[in-house]
């Protein structure tokens, strides 16, 4: 129940702040405390702790992600050095390369796409809000 407070809190800061009636605030509001009883908060509450349990777990894979997946990042980008100096040599070699890295990244299913994005979205998500309430330094 502490992960549903800790929702319902923020999301009711977030009412005040982007309802400027009142009289619709407070029906928001009402309607927020409505949907703590219901099947869908206790969902919403369920894949929340599971964020948050990940997002505080001591395992270096785990805590890593984030940092890990930059790393991935800059080294794709440094290769465009030694991809430019292997284009300066052999142009032909350096198109061969980079058509052979399209068709594999090409031929990734999308929905692996969407499943790694939807996963870091969520961790980064859950990674900011445990230092917004202080959780996580």
């Amino acid at each position: 129940m502490a992960i549903l407070e800790a929702l319902i809190g923020p999301l009711t800061a977030i009412i005040d702040k982007v309802i400027p009636d009142k009289d619709a605030r407070e029906k928001a509001k009402f309607e927020l405390i409505k949907l703590q009883g219901t099947q869908e908060m206790e969902m919403i509450e369920a894949r929340l702790s599971a964020i948050v349990a990940e997002a505080n777990s001591t395992d270096p894979w785990t805590s890593r992600a984030r940092p890990s997946f930059l790393y991935v990042m800059y080294a794709m980008i440094l290769w465009a050095i030694p991809m430019g100096l292997i284009a300066a040599a052999e142009p032909q070699m350096a198109q061969s390369i980079a058509s052979g890295m399209n068709a594999y990244l090409g031929g990734l299913p999308e929905p692996l796409y969407a499943l790694f994005g939807t996963g870091y979205l969520g961790y980064t998500v859950a990674r900011q809000w445990g230092k917004v309430k202080g959780v996580e330094r």
